[in-house]
């Protein structure tokens, strides 16, 4: 049903092959399409200072200590404000919301269009910055809102799509840093570029997304998932997998700059390369978990991201330029990869769940569906904190030793933590038995098939 002004779809079943075929399909993949281009805004905002640091030469005053401060209090921000947009879909509606969420992107661009000048006073930037954050918020609500559209069998590869549309706004902001830096341009000119855009999303959310009514008012399923041991468990892996992407693609351009003496133009012609390929592989890391199993896929991404990074910390010891530099872009994609194999673990989790619980039929790809959608949005808040650590653990690094190999070796270690979470949550099997031989349950059954997830 459509009211003036609004657009409600009051029956939703995706799962309904026949009404899949016939409406459902045309109506998601159109909600997707504008879904993702006001995400994909929204992290081009919120990476919006890795770029303009490059742009702030000795005459602004800032130290590269303060530039990673800067840049760690916008990845703060974007990763709490994704709690409440993760609510704000029940609230107001998908498509609504959408519209209000790009709007409000207006905000941060403008007012860094107004101080980015020499002479602002560090204080002042922190300001902005924090208000840039909220371009981190974008992804939490499209992929609650993106979640509800789909079917289960379907979820690895368009969250993948989604996300991962997400994720190229921050290569495509660099790139077109690139591009101004190149040419002479300031910081202003960037800025002048991305105001329009938003207005653009905005008016192109409001003419042609929906909201879906199952999902209206439904504020208590964040509130289930927040209490849910998985949503946690999860939050844990994606802080290494969209923790490392965010944190990465905040901090390498200033890694460059201060360790490998690279000029602005110099490191702005290599950061694109490894958020670009990251986020075009993210739905391939969904689409390899659909087929093979997102937690095993999940495990052995960990196992080259930690042999990755050892490669990394022998390059920042030797100081070889073309070696880090092809590392850290594997490091990238391996991180992209991770990112469209843990989010459809979330989905096969807590249709696992359901089906414990004894439910059956669209009862239980009801409840699926419900927690699913909710604990993205929290998993995504907790992971991208995964960039405030990179970025803080970048400062301390050099500060305490005047390189980032210390922050590297403590990425190391966390990279083995996550292999090991995955492997005894999701993937070791245990027996379940009772005390007259093994149990078959549903409860037992599901713990059996997390692999497939």
């Amino acid at each position: 049903m459509t009211v003036p002004g609004r657009r409600w779809i009051q029956h939703w079943d995706p799962e309904d092959e026949t009404f899949w075929k016939e409406t459902g399909e045309r109506v998601a993949r159109r909600n997707l399409f504008f879904s993702v281009l006001s995400e994909h805004i929204g992290f081009s905002v919120w990476t919006l200072w890795s770029v303009l640091v490059l742009f702030m030469g000795p005459e602004y005053g800032l130290t590269p200590a303060d530039k990673f401060l800067l840049t760690s209090v916008v990845t703060l921000v974007g990763a709490v404000v994704r709690v409440p947009y993760t609510f704000a879909v029940a609230v107001f509606g998908g498509r609504n919301w959408t519209i209000i969420s790009a709007g409000l992107l207006l905000v941060p661009t403008v007012a860094a269009f107004a101080v980015m000048e020499p002479g602002t006073s560090f204080s002042t930037f922190l300001l902005v910055g924090l208000l840039a954050g909220i371009g981190g918020g974008n992804f939490a609500s499209s992929m609650t809102n993106i979640n509800a559209f789909f079917p289960l069998r379907k979820k690895g590869w368009v969250l993948g799509l989604n996300a991962g549309g997400g994720n190229i706004g921050v290569p495509v902001i660099q790139l077109t840093a690139l591009a101004i830096i190149g040419a002479g341009g300031g910081p202003r000119v960037l800025l002048g570029i991305y105001i329009p855009l938003i207005l653009v999303a905005a008016v192109l959310a409001a003419r042609f997304m929906d909201n879906l009514a199952s999902v209206k008012n439904d504020t208590g399923a964040a509130k289930d998932a927040a209490r849910d041991g998985h949503t946690w468990i999860m939050a844990v892996l994606y802080i290494g997998t969209f923790g490392s992407f965010i944190g990465y693609s905040f901090a390498f351009g200033q890694v460059l700059t201060t360790q490998f003496g690279r000029t602005p133009l110099q490191a702005a012609y290599l950061t694109f390369i490894g958020p670009l390929l990251g986020s075009l592989i993210r739905p391939l890391g969904g689409r390899l978990a659909d087929r093979y199993g997102g937690a095993r896929i999940t495990l052995w991404n960990f196992v080259a991201m930690a042999a990755a990074t050892a490669v990394l910390v022998a390059a920042s010891m030797a100081k070889s330029l073309a070696l880090f530099v092809a590392v850290f872009v594997a490091l990238f994609v391996l991180s992209g990869l991770g990112n469209g194999s843990t989010f459809k673990m979330i989905p096969g989790i807590f249709q696992n769940k359901a089906l414990a619980r004894g439910l059956t039929g669209e009862e239980a790809v009801a409840y699926g569906r419900r927690l699913s959608g909710a604990s993205m949005g929290l998993i995504g808040a907790v992971g991208a904190l995964g960039g405030v650590a990179i970025n803080l653990a970048f400062r301390q690094s050099f500060l305490s030793v005047g390189s980032g190999t210390g922050a590297f070796v403590a990425f190391l270690a966390y990279y083995a933590v996550c292999f090991a979470v995955t492997w005894a949550v999701y993937l070791r099997r245990p027996a379940v038995r009772t005390p007259d031989g093994p149990a078959d349950t549903a409860e037992a059954k599901s713990r059996l098939s997390y692999a497939e997830v």
